[in-house]
C-alpha cells in the first residue's frame, strides 16, 4: 500500500487526517473480521487481566517510532483517530489502536504488506503450536 498519488501528501498544510491513506488492506480487514478481541479471548482462558499481554509491546513500538522520528506520537494519534472514525470504529481498543498503527505504518512505507503477512504468519504459527 503506497501513499503515492495521494494529492494531500504534497500539501504541507494538510491535516494528519487528510494525509492518512484510507485504502483498505486485505490482511487488516481479515484480522478485523476475525473479531478476536482480548476481552472475548481472555475469560474462557481463565485470564482476568483486562490488558492483553501484547499491549506493552504495542506501547513500546509506538514509543520507539516516536523516538526514532519515524512516526511522531501526535501524528500517530491523529491518524489513529481518523482511521477509527473511517474504518476501525467497530473494533474495541486496544485492538483498534493496533490495526490503526499497522495501517499507518503501511501507508507510510515503514513496513510492506508482504513483510507484514510474513510476520503475522510467524505469530500465528507460534500460537498454533
Amino acid at each position: 500500500m503506497s501513499s503515492a498519488g495521494n494529492p494531500s501528501e504534497a500539501d504541507p498544510k494538510a491535516t494528519e487526517a487528510q494525509r492518512q491513506d484510507f485504502r483498505r488492506v486485505a490482511l487488516l480487514d481479515a484480522m478485523r473480521r476475525e473479531g478476536r478481541a482480548w476481552a472475548d479471548i481472555a475469560p474462557p482462558c481463565g485470564v482476568a487481566d483486562p490488558e492483553p499481554p501484547w499491549k506493552t509491546c504495542l506501547d513500546a513500538t509506538c514509543e520507539c517510532l516516536d523516538a526514532g522520528g519515524a512516526l511522531p506520537s501526535l501524528d500517530r494519534r491523529l491518524a489513529e483517530d481518523a482511521l477509527a472514525e473511517a474504518m476501525y470504529g467497530d473494533v474495541p481498543n486496544p485492538e483498534r489502536q493496533l490495526l490503526a498503527l499497522v495501517h499507518t505504518m503501511l501507508s507510510r512505507g515503514l513496513i510492506g504488506e508482504a513483510e507484514l503477512a510474513r510476520r503475522v504468519g510467524i505469530v500465528r504459527s507460534r500460537l498454533a503450536a
